[in-house]
């Protein structure tokens, strides 16, 4: 028994049998010695809490309005088995054909990610509430990130294919265009987040603004950009097989033709390497990303043991660098040519060459840009006014409300599955290497299938309607917010973790008495990241059949009524703007 417990026992003691204690500062009943006083309970923090449950009452309503039923997806098995039969063997094209639209697949991904990267810094500067000139810059940057990511980057091609035709330019804006918005705002969350001291002494030392940002604020946030640019990358790249319907060149073109001609064999062989240059494209990037982020690979995984291997290029060069840089002051003046330095040049050389070769190999037609102004004026008032054609406004706000169920649905699968396997996934929650480095294989998987390749799959399977939309997004949502989640839990506190432990605390209760209670900000974070994307990727998934509005989105524009493209846009606009406004609350209040 501890010193206090006895305490508090010989004065309960005492107390029954008249006893008195000694003499001295006596503390009056009901005294804050007595009795903590009672933490306030804010009543925003009540109102989100209860938004948080209406939130998840309505995910489980719109869950069970959409009927998902394992056992009849297994009796229609039969489906796939007589789709399968009638595919045949899977086909590839020549394998000069497959190599230029795979080099052109990725060339265009590649300029739309540079594209946003570039126009995302100035928007991010302004964005960023310790960079911006004043408020209503603020606003106005945070506001434009918004508006880019709510359009869906199929709207754009529509738009940019009227203008420019087919080809691959209208692939490069629709992506660049669109990614602004994400990577602005992940941009200016970093700048937000620097040492202020650095751009502090430079402005005290005189510098103008533009050497307080390339000097004190740029250093500091370019690890973390280039990874933001690269986990962007992934995501166009997967999002490219979706504008191959509307027009743009590329591998998804290809497979759309193929699915169109009934050529299944031809069209799997495409999802085939699609499916491949996904999953190589993440396992590169996650290489490139711990490498500038300066993680070391310490793991048995395929990206592991590349950047390893990188990392041996010329051994025992530092030692000579510095060997070197100590034979003389004038050596010392200079920067040795040490093993990093060979490596960042040796990969900067590489990626301009590959930013080159992007740029050959998409042919961009530069005299575009100064002839397609005439067009707009007149293209510009296809679009306007919007409206709902012949349609009732009442079914277009019908399939707006599926398209919402359809996400809100899948976002609670995905919550639940990611909870379990991004848990597995973290190196403090794992119980083996064996298994964090399996589920980690697995989020790898996962996240390289594109949603519209396991749209079509479940659609196969299931046949038309909302129910394979929806587990289309769960699955794919597992691979993207899995990991999210599994990177949070990684990078809690050790503190609460080792002092429970230390205790005789169970794994279990390590994991739910420290881990979870600090990372549940970056969950709740992350659910409304998760709610955001499937609202945009579900309309796109309607367009291959799997309900919701879009549908009409590609009945719209192969009509060329494209004022009945502008009320869609317009909604999920709305929708997205306030799933975006709940999130910056809940953030705010649950910090």
């Amino acid at each position: 028994m501890s010193t206090a417990t006895r305490t508090s026992a010989v004065r309960r003691a005492g107390s029954r049998s008249g006893a008195r204690e000694p003499s001295g500062p006596q503390t009056p009943p009901g005294s804050a010695a007595v009795r903590a006083p009672r933490r306030r309970i804010s009543p925003e923090r009540v109102a989100a809490a209860l938004t948080l449950v209406a939130l998840l009452a309505a995910s489980i309503v719109a869950l069970n309005s959409i009927g998902i039923d394992p056992a009849k997806m297994a009796r229609s098995w039969s489906n796939a088995e007589r789709f399968f039969g009638r595919v045949g063997a899977i086909t590839f094209p020549e394998p000069g054909e497959l190599l230029y639209f795979t080099a052109l697949t990725v060339g265009l991904v590649i300029c739309g990610t540079l594209l946003a990267a570039v126009i995302s810094v100035p928007v991010a500067y302004l964005a960023a509430s310790n960079t911006t000139p004043g408020n209503g810059w603020r606003a106005f940057a945070r506001f434009f990130g918004v508006l880019t990511r709510s359009i869906p980057d199929v709207v754009f091609a529509m738009v940019f294919v009227l203008i420019f035709s087919l080809g691959a330019l209208p692939g490069i804006l629709a992506i660049g265009i669109h990614s602004i918005g994400m990577i602005s705002k992940m941009f200016a969350d970093a700048i937000e987040q620097i040492d202020e001291g650095p751009r502090l002494a430079i402005r005290a030392g005189g510098g103008s603004k533009l050497q307080e940002f390339t000097a004190g604020v740029l250093p500091q946030v370019m690890p973390s950009w280039v990874a933001t640019v690269l986990h962007r990358n992934d995501i166009n790249l997967r999002g490219s097989v979706i504008l191959g319907y509307i027009g743009v060149v590329g591998l998804g073109m290809q497979m759309s033709f193929a699915f169109k001609s009934l050529d299944y064999g031809l069209g799997l062989g495409y999802a085939v390497v699609i499916f491949v240059l996904c999953v190589a494209m993440e396992v590169v990037s996650s290489a490139v990303r711990a490498a500038m982020l300066g993680i070391q690979p310490t793991g048995r995984g395929l990206g592991d043991r590349m950047l390893r291997g990188l990392r041996r290029i010329r051994p025992g060069s530092e030692r000579l660098g510095v060997q070197a840089a100590a034979a003389s002051p004038a050596a010392m003046l200079r920067r040795p040519w040490n093993g990093e330095r060979v490596r960042n040049t040796v990969w900067g050389w590489i990626a301009a060459a590959v930013v080159v070769g992007s740029i050959l190999i998409c042919d961009i037609q530069w005299g575009d840009f100064i002839t397609v102004w005439a067009k707009v004026p007149e293209i510009a008032a296809q679009f306007w006014p919007p409206s709902f054609g012949s349609y009732d406004a009442s079914a277009m706000f019908e399939a707006m409300g599926e398209t919402i169920s359809i996400a809100l649905a899948a976002t609670l699968l995905t919550v639940i599955v990611s909870i379990v396997v991004g848990s597995l996934a973290a190196r403090n929650v794992a119980p083996t290497r064996g298994v964090r480095a399996g589920m980690r294989l697995l989020l790898v998987v996962v996240r390289g299938i594109p949603e519209i390749i396991l749209a079509i799959v479940l659609i196969v399977i299931s046949g038309l309607g909302t129910q394979a939309g929806t587990i289309a997004l769960a699955i794919g949502g597992v691979g993207l917010l899995g990991k999210l989640l599994a990177d949070s839990f990684e990078e809690v506190k050790a503190g609460p973790e080792r002092a429970l432990t230390a205790a005789g605390a169970s794994r279990l209760q390590v994991y739910a008495g420290a881990t979870v209670p600090q990372g549940l900000r970056a969950m709740i974070g992350h659910t409304f990241y998760m709610i955001d994307c499937n609202i945009r990727s579900a309309t796109l998934l309607g367009i291959v059949g799997a309900g919701g509005v879009g549908y009409y989105l590609l009945n719209a524009s192969q009509g060329s009524h494209y004022g009945i493209v502008t009320a869609i846009v317009l909604m999920i606009l709305v929708t997205v703007l306030l799933v975006e406004g709940l999130a910056i609350w809940m953030r705010r209040v649950f910090r």
